[in-house]
């Protein structure tokens, strides 16, 4: 059975306009909606998805300015954020507060070991998505751009999926050595 024959198409939008036109699919044999509590998780997920983004955004950025030029100050993190410094400012006091970060004097941001481990688990994460969707033929740019979102939404289950899949349809690309089993 391929894909078409699992779902079948919700009604079309009547001629006068007066319904919204459905957004999804229905399977065939389910109603539209799952039942509230598996409804309810998907979105607790995606809240905490949300709430962890930012963290992760500042962490993996601020080890990437290390990495590159030893440390990470202010004005480029506002600068590569795209964001003004007071934002910046208020969020390196929350990643302070939480220990992920310690702020030296004249000196710039410097990560805890909990903001360094935040930052690898995230780097690889979108490694991982955007290795992905390269090799399903997404241009360099763009699966750079999609992975910074997804890879803050995507569960362990579905990126150990995406590994797996990596490891198997290019066992001798460059791409597998960064897939080896975890």
């Amino acid at each position: 059975m391929n894909s078409n024959q699992c779902y079948r198409s919700l009604p079309a939008l009547p001629e006068d306009g007066t319904a919204v036109p459905p957004t999804r699919r229905q399977p065939i044999g389910e109603g539209l909606l799952p039942d509230a509590s598996a409804h309810s998780e998907s979105f607790r997920q995606t809240r905490k998805a949300r709430r962890n983004a930012l963290v992760e955004d500042y962490v993996e950025l601020i080890a990437d300015l290390i990495e590159d030029g030893g440390e990470a100050r202010q004005v480029d993190i506002a600068s590569r954020l795209g964001v003004a410094q007071p934002t910046v400012a208020k969020m390196l006091r929350r990643l302070a507060a939480e220990g992920f970060t310690v702020q030296r004097p004249y000196r710039g941001v410097f990560l805890t070991e909990a903001g360094a481990r935040v930052a690898r688990e995230s780097r690889e994460r979108h490694h991982t998505v955007e290795t992905f969707l390269r090799a399903l033929g997404v241009s360099a740019h763009i699966a750079r751009i999609d992975a910074e979102g997804i890879e803050h939404h995507v569960s362990e289950e579905t990126l150990e999926a995406l590994r797996r899949y990596l490891r198997k349809a290019s066992p001798k690309s460059s791409h597998a050595k960064s897939w080896g089993a975890r």
